[in-house]
């Protein structure tokens, strides 16, 4: 069995009189893709952000390759070896597109002030790597678009592979992609799915938050189900599929084999207020 990368104990983070998030426990394993689903506020997104640190949690151990990171800078958390993705695109629009993936490569370049304003041969050593690397990852991820141009150009499922290949030119342990699907047509999402098992095949860790239920029961090892931020299901999609919860087996139920999109029902409006007043576009 291959080595735990993530685990999560225990977590709890609470907005006012809304709890977000309520005691998650799971585990994520080298090379596994776990899938975390749920209706809108179930608190998907807030786990996110208390795992690579924009959130810090009332109670709870997130640890990661054995190291507690809980409550760590964002920063410092990325550097450890986890990258993520937004539900909105967060790539830098004025930029090309490789320079937009270049910016993903900085935590690993070997340069100062004073290389860059002298252009030392460390930095010229340095800014070839970022391309060549760069230029590595939108091959990977099936860019094939003209590079120099600005990023906002390209068709928007371009613009998601564009940024899952900054995420990946981290070089990451982990990688969390916040519905990647979204907003995707149906040949974009084949697109998705095959991409998803590559990085897996790399040893990666993918945990992703999607709504399209379809790709999740295709793509992933283990589904975690979330709901009013407590954790109401943890298994394989075959397990899920039969589980019991009144929840669960609604959107289960005629489950077609193909890609299928499902729309969740409203949760009290509270918590989506709240939940996209904390994160503009990521609830």
């Amino acid at each position: 069995m291959s080595a735990v990368v993530l685990d999560v104990k225990g977590l709890s983070v609470a907005f006012g009189g809304v709890q977000a998030v309520d005691g998650l426990t799971f585990q994520v394993r080298e090379g596994e893709v776990l899938s975390v689903i749920g209706p809108n506020g179930a608190g998907k997104t807030s786990a996110f952000n208390c795992i690579t640190g924009f959130y810090k949690p009332q109670s709870g151990q997130v640890a990661f390759k054995g190291d507690d990171i809980t409550g760590g800078r964002p920063a410092n958390i990325a550097a450890k070896g986890i990258a993520r993705t937004f539900q909105n695109l967060r790539l830098f629009g004025e930029l090309t597109v490789l320079d937009n993936v270049r910016a993903g490569t900085h935590v690993r370049l070997r340069q100062n002030a004073f290389d860059a304003i002298l252009r030392t041969p460390r930095y010229r050593r340095s800014e070839q790597l970022a391309t060549d690397e760069s230029n590595k990852w939108l091959d990977f991820v099936g860019i094939k678009s003209d590079r120099t141009a600005q990023v906002r150009n390209l068709p928007y499922g371009e613009q998601r592979r564009v940024e899952i290949a900054r995420a990946l030119a981290r070089e990451p342990q982990m990688l969390l992609l916040d519905e990647p699907a979204a907003g995707l047509n149906h040949n974009e999402k084949e697109e998705l799915l095959a991409l998803l098992r590559r990085i897996s095949e790399l040893g990666i860790a993918v945990v992703l938050i999607e709504h399209d239920m379809g790709l999740v029961m295709e793509v992933s090892d283990r589904i975690v189900v979330l709901s009013y931020g407590k954790e109401i299901a943890d298994g394989t999609p075959a397990e899920i599929r039969a589980n019991p919860s009144d929840w669960v087996t609604q959107f289960m139920e005629g489950l077609p084999d193909g890609p299928v999109h499902f729309h969740y029902p409203a949760v009290p409006l509270a918590g989506d207020l709240l939940e996209a007043s904390l994160e503009p576009g990521d609830a």
